[in-house]
């Protein structure tokens, strides 16, 4: 038998096959695929079968080289034109409903002055580490990696950056060890200003769902981050209006205090599609606020138009 031959059917039962090697006057090439296995699984077999290997008689030198398949990663942006209508809330609810849906997703928090999903996920306090120049996404409970400014700064400090450094901080966000994560959604900040405009332009996301409520103000905001999509050519997934409606919990009569069905028709006379309402939910605010998900069928409604456009 071979060199080569005996150290294969040595790794084999270590690496279930995924081994295959060359051997050079003592020296062990290793070729690991790694492909679908997490990060810590793939390290942890690559210390076996270099262990393995170099246990060998002859073998005086052993090289370990990773490879995988790429991941076809798409990013959806998350966007609004002005603040205070629950995009983050939203973004991070449609993440765990569409994790649910069977999507491997990761969150990047890309509202770099003012992040919030350390919270909504339940990672305040958490800080990112970094393996090879690359940040490592924080792991929570929703199964859903994540990163986030507010894992990078200490809580409460302002962030004082101006473009050219908010948005070389968002590709580090963007380019990290996302392992075989298959969505990215990012939570972009409000408005049309020079850092959504850096993140399109270089990330190129696959789409962009739009948040508004219903009432007119934020409806021409809306617009506004609409245009911004369409002149830098990233389909627009669809409108989603938020804080739709208020069931009463004592006579559960419905009240509509920033108006209803505004959202539906201004995606009408844009000609994009209209993903759905979220109600304005004490229990919404009350999990999110706990860094749960939210208990509204809406959320997988939405999820549900959003992963049959990523399967198209």
């Amino acid at each position: 038998m071979t060199e080569r031959a005996t150290l294969e059917a040595a790794l084999a039962p270590i690496s279930a096959g995924r081994a295959t090697a060359r051997v050079v006057d003592g020296r062990a090439n290793i070729v690991l695929d790694v492909t679908g296995l997490p990060e810590s699984a793939r390290d942890a077999l690559e210390a076996d079968v270099k262990a393995a290997a170099q246990a060998l008689p002859g073998i005086t030198e052993v090289r370990v080289l990773q490879t995988s398949e790429r991941v076809q990663r798409r990013l959806i942006a998350v966007a609004s034109g002005k603040g205070g209508v629950g995009k983050s809330t939203v973004a991070a609810n449609l993440a765990i409903a569409l994790k649910a849906a069977g999507r491997r997703v990761g969150m990047v928090d890309a509202d770099i002055y003012g992040p919030s999903q350390t919270k909504l996920l339940r990672r305040e306090g958490v800080k990112a580490q970094a393996k090879d120049e690359k940040l490592i996404p924080l792991d929570t409970p929703h199964g859903i990696p994540l990163l986030s400014m507010g894992a990078l700064v200490p809580e409460g400090q302002a962030i004082a950056w101006r473009g050219p450094m908010a948005g070389g901080a968002l590709g580090q966000l963007v380019d990290a060890h996302w392992g075989n994560t298959d969505t990215l959604i990012l939570d972009l900040p409000p408005g049309t200003g020079d850092v959504q405009l850096t993140m399109v332009q270089k990330h190129k996301p696959a789409g962009a769902v739009i948040v508004s409520t219903p009432q007119d103000l934020a409806l021409i905001d809306a617009t506004r981050a609409i245009d911004l999509f369409n002149k830098v050519n990233i389909p627009i997934i669809g409108l989603i209006e938020n804080m739709a409606g208020y069931a009463c919990p004592h006579c559960g009569e419905i009240s509509d205090p920033f108006g209803r069905g505004g959202a539906e028709a201004a995606a009408e006379k844009l000609g994009i599609p209209f993903l759905g309402r979220i109600p304005l939910d004490i229990a919404i605010r009350t999990a999110s606020d706990a860094g749960n998900a939210a208990d509204a069928s809406a959320f997988a409604e939405i999820a549900g138009k959003v992963d049959q456009w990523l399967a198209q």
